[in-house]
C-alpha cells in the first residue's frame, strides 16, 4: 500500500503532539488556536491541485502544518461550543472503523458492527425506560431530529410515503422559541416549508410552557391546521433549558400529536443517577436524539435516534433495493440495518460509543457527566461572585453558563443610555483578542427573542475532564482582555 509511510508518520505525528494528551500537558504545549485570516492560511498551504504527485516530504509537511493550524479542541480553553476534545478510547474506535473501512447496510458487510449496534441501542432504549423499541445511528443531531419528523408525520398518516403531501392537510408543528433551528430544517427539508413550524414561548429559564404550547395547538386547529409533531429540547444549545416532558407528553396525547426530544446536547445525563431527573417523563415520549460526540467526547460523529415505536423505521423508509437487501441469502436478515435508513451508504458510528463504554463502563460515563455539572456549577458561583460579571439566569439547568462582563471602563455607568449598546461590543471584542492570542476560544450571542444584547457563553464538557483551575482561569482571561477596553 503506497500510503502506508505516510500513515504511518502521521500517526506518529499525532501521538506526539500530545494534542490528546492531559489537560496541562495540552496548555503547556498548544495554543487552543494558531489564528490566521483566510488569505494568510491561503499563502501558508499549498491549495492547488497537479498533474504530478507530492513527494513524501512535502506531504509530511502538509500535514505538520494541517495539525499546526488547526483549532485544538482538546485544549480546555476551548469552550465555545457543544463539543470538545476526544476520547482517548473513542478515538481508537474511530481510527479501526476507518482502517475498516466499512458501510452499515448488511449483516455481510458489517457483521461485528451490525451486532453492536444494535446492542448499543437496545441499552439506550432500557436507558431511556421503555419496553420495546428501536433506534439508528445519524450522521448528527439535525438528521436525527429530522428523523422525529419524518417518522411523526408518517405515523400520522403512512399513506405519505406513496402519495406524498398531496394527501395531507396542512400539518404544523411546535418548539419552542430556544429550540435548535434543525426542526425548521427539517419542515423545509420535508416539503412542509418554515411556516409551519410554530415557536411556543419559554419562561424565565428557557423552558417552553406548556400552557402556551396547549394555546397555540388549538389556535392552529381553529384555523384549519393540523398539528402533528411537538419538538421539545433537553438541553437548549444556548442556556442549557430542559423542557418539562411530562406536562408536553400529556398535551401530545390529548392532541394526537407525536413528541420528539432533541436531547443532542443534554441528554447525556441519562448517564448520571443524579442528574436523570432533568430528563424526567422522558419515557413517556415517542423519539429522542442524543448527541454522544457532545457532552460525553465521543469523536465525531456519533448520534443516536430512539423510538418506542418498534417496526416503524422500516415501514417508514424501507424501500427493498433488490441487488442489496435479498430475503433468500444465506444469514437471517432481520439483521440487516440499511433499508431503515434514508441513507445508502452509512458510516460506522457504533465502534467508537462501544470502545468507549467498555472502557469506562456505566460508573465511567456517569462520572465524566457528574464532573462537568459539578465545574459548571463551580464557574457559575465565580461568576455570580466576582466584580464586572453579570449572570444572564439565576439558575443554570445544564453546563452552559452564560453571562456579560462589564469591564471597567464601563461601571458605575449603567444609567447611562448607551450603556447596553456598548455591554454588546464587549463580548466579540475580548473573544477577538483571546483568539488572536490562542489562549481561548470562548462563545457568545445575542438573544433578540429576550431584548438580551451579546453574552458570553461557556461550554463545560465530560473530555477533556475540567477542574477548578481551568474554570478560574476563564474568569481571568475575560478579565485580563477586558482591562483593554
Amino acid at each position: 500500500m503506497e500510503g502506508l509511510p505516510l500513515l504511518r508518520d502521521v500517526t506518529r505525528m499525532i501521538l506526539d503532539s500530545d494534542i490528546i494528551e492531559d489537560p496541562k500537558i495540552v496548555t503547556a504545549k498548544h495554543k487552543v488556536t494558531e489564528f490566521r485570516h483566510p488569505k494568510e492560511l491561503e499563502k501558508i498551504f499549498d491549495l492547488r491541485i497537479e498533474d504530478e504527485p507530492s513527494t513524501h516530504e512535502q506531504m509530511v509537511k502538509l500535514c505538520q502544518d494541517v495539525l499546526k493550524y488547526s483549532v485544538k479542541t482538546c485544549h480546555p480553553m476551548f469552550v465555545s461550543r457543544l463539543y470538545q476534545g476526544v476520547d482517548g478510547y473513542g478515538l481508537a474506535g474511530a481510527w479501526l472503523t476507518e482502517a475498516l473501512n466499512t458501510n452499515q447496510t448488511t449483516y455481510e458487510v458489517a457483521p461485528v458492527f451490525v451486532l453492536l449496534e444494535k446492542a448499543l441501542l437496545d441499552e439506550m432504549i432500557r436507558m431511556v425506560g421503555w419496553e420495546d423499541g428501536e433506534g439508528i445511528f445519524c450522521p448528527g443531531g439535525s438528521m436525527a431530529n429530522m428523523y422525529g419528523m419524518s417518522l411523526g408525520r408518517y405515523y400520522f398518516n403512512p399513506s405519505v410515503k406513496t402519495k406524498g403531501l398531496r394527501e395531507l392537510p396542512p400539518l404544523v408543528c411546535f418548539i419552542s422559541d430556544e429550540a435548535h433551528y434543525s426542526v425548521k430544517k427539517g419542515a423545509l427539508f420535508l416539503g412542509l416549508g418554515t411556516e409551519s413550524v410554530i415557536c411556543v414561548p419559554t419562561d424565565s429559564q428557557g423552558r417552553m410552557i406548556p400552557e402556551e404550547l396547549e394555546k397555540a395547538v388549538i389556535k392552529a386547529k381553529s384555523e384549519g391546521k393540523v398539528p402533528f409533531f411537538v419538538g421539545a429540547t433537553s438541553g437548549t444549545t444556548v442556556l442549557g433549558a430542559y423542557d418539562p416532558l411530562k406536562p408536553l407528553s400529556d398535551i401530545c396525547k390529548r392532541h394526537n400529536m407525536w413528541l420528539h426530544v432533541d436531547g443532542a446536547w443534554g441528554g447525556a445525563t441519562i448517564f448520571s443517577r443524579t442528574h436523570r431527573k432533568l430528563l424526567d417523563g422522558v419515557d413517556r415520549v415517542d423519539s429522542i436524539t442524543i448527541d454522544l460526540h457532545k457532552m460525553s467526547g465521543v469523536p465525531f460523529q456519533c448520534t443516536v435516534f430512539l423510538t418506542r415505536h418498534k417496526g416503524i423505521l422500516y415501514k417508514c423508509n424501507a424501500l427493498h433495493a433488490e441487488y442489496l437487501f435479498q430475503p433468500d441469502t444465506y444469514y437471517d436478515t432481520h439483521y440487516d440495518l440499511g433499508d431503515e435508513s434514508i441513507q445508502c451508504s452509512r458510516k460506522v458510528d457504533c465502534l467508537k460509543l462501544w470502545i468507549t463504554w467498555k472502557a469506562r463502563g456505566n460508573l465511567g460515563l456517569e462520572k465524566q457527566v457528574d464532573t462537568a455539572f459539578a465545574m459548571a456549577k463551580y464557574l457559575a458561583e465565580k461568576v455570580r461572585t466576582t466584580e464586572g460579571f453579570i449572570p444572564v439566569l439565576d439558575e443554570f439547568e445544564c453546563t452552559n453558563i452564560c453571562f456579560w462582563y462589564v469591564p471597567p471602563s464601563l461601571r458605575g455607568k449603567e444609567k447611562e443610555p448607551d450603556f447596553w449598546e456598548k455591554i454588546a461590543k464587549v463580548a466579540p471584542a475580548i473573544k477577538g483578542l483571546a483568539v488572536k492570542e490562542g489562549t481561548m476560544m470562548i462563545s457568545y450571542q445575542p438573544m433578540k427573542n429576550r431584548n438580551w444584547v451579546n453574552f458570553f457563553r461557556v461550554i463545560v464538557h465530560c473530555i477533556p475532564t475540567l477542574t477548578e483551575e481551568y474554570m478560574d482561569n476563564i474568569i481571568y482571561l475575560v478579565q485580563k482582555y477586558g482591562e483593554k477596553l
